[in-house]
């Protein structure tokens, strides 16, 4: 559910019943959820605008798996081998969705507002298949001056929470982000396409229409300095939060004294391109392919994860939606919402 006006929104998710992917395949085409008729993409984004809190639509969102082959190493979400990985072979902690896969079942107008993602983290989404989706990027440089203007608007829920962005809750329409002057790029995702986020990069969007989605975490050593002044929601239990020592340790190992002094000065160049490896990156991954284990089997009890289906099987699903308008294979392309 959504409510607001003039631009600048705020958006409720209230649970539903579980479904399957058919029941909601269904819903999703169904003369009541189904896209409407427009001339191109920018006549469609009109429409989402103008519409956004009439027909509250039904999101499929954050649902643990994947329905990439098990067998599959090039281009799975799943296994990524990014820097994360060193939360769950240190620590033993896996973050549903942050470092393992989640799929998003879409349809027309279902949305996810402003954000960055958990600890500042980069994110891959990849659209498996169905209609596309449409995604404003602000540049890291930038994100301040969103922080600014969101904190003017909703004056309540920032003090409530100094981190309030990070409830996806709030949605600000381009037109009110050019009013004030603050940049922003826009792109549209089709299937069979891969979507990149920065660190510190806000970003928001919504699905076009029927589609499926899946998407994960990861980390380079660019985001370290990143992960360690992330400002986190405090108000909420629920907020991931990932001790930043073992990284600084591993990877900034010339550091890691002063920055355990609170002395580890350092000003964040948002342009600056990632190092394409590292001394340190380069021992853990060679200590990680000695020790490399066979995958884990992302199968489970539920049907999601149990075989991947090509998209005419629609039956390889259950799951509970959210009411509101929120949230082998390969590439075609690569995308990348915002400048490193």
């Amino acid at each position: 559910m959504v409510t607001g006006q003039s631009g600048l929104f705020t958006q409720y998710n209230i649970q539903k019943k579980a479904m399957t992917v058919k029941e909601f395949r269904q819903l999703a085409n169904s003369s009541k959820y189904c896209t409407p008729r427009y001339l191109d993409y920018e006549d469609l984004e009109r429409k989402y605008w103008k519409n956004l809190t009439f027909v509250a639509p039904i999101y499929g969102a954050d649902i643990n798996g994947s329905i990439y082959d098990e067998g599959v190493d090039e281009w799975n979400i799943a296994r990524l081998n990014t820097v994360l990985d060193v939360v769950e072979e240190e620590c033993g902690i896996s973050i549903e969705g942050v470092n393992t896969p989640y799929l998003y079942f879409g349809m027309w107008k279902t949305t996810f507002a402003w954000h960055t993602e958990d600890m500042d983290l980069y994110s891959i989404n990849y659209l498996h298949f169905g209609e596309p989706k449409s995604w404003y990027a602000i540049p890291p440089e930038h994100g301040k001056r969103l922080e600014r203007l969101a904190q003017g608007f909703f004056p309540s829920s920032s003090q409530g929470c100094d981190a309030f962005l990070r409830h996806k809750m709030t949605l600000i329409s381009p037109s009110v982000l050019k009013k004030y002057g603050i940049p922003f790029d826009k792109i549209t995702q089709e299937a069979g396409e891969f979507m990149i986020t920065f660190p510190y990069g806000y970003h928001a969007g919504f699905n076009h229409g029927f589609n499926c989605a899946e998407s994960t975490n990861f980390a380079t050593v660019r985001w370290i300095d990143y992960g360690k002044v992330a400002k986190l929601c405090t108000c909420r239990n629920d907020m991931v939060k990932i001790s930043m020592d073992i990284f600084v340790k591993k990877f900034q190992p010339d550091r890691y004294q002063i920055w355990k002094q609170g002395k580890d000065i350092y000003t964040i160049d948002h342009t600056k391109p990632t190092p394409e490896s590292t001394p340190e990156v380069k021992t853990w991954l060679q200590r990680k392919k000695k020790l490399r284990k066979p995958p884990k089997s992302l199968q489970g009890n539920k049907p999601l994860c149990k075989r991947p289906k090509p998209e005419e099987d629609e039956e390889f699903a259950e799951f509970s939606g959210e009411e509101g308008a929120n949230p082998a294979m390969g590439p075609r392309h690569l995308k990348v919402t915002e400048k490193p």
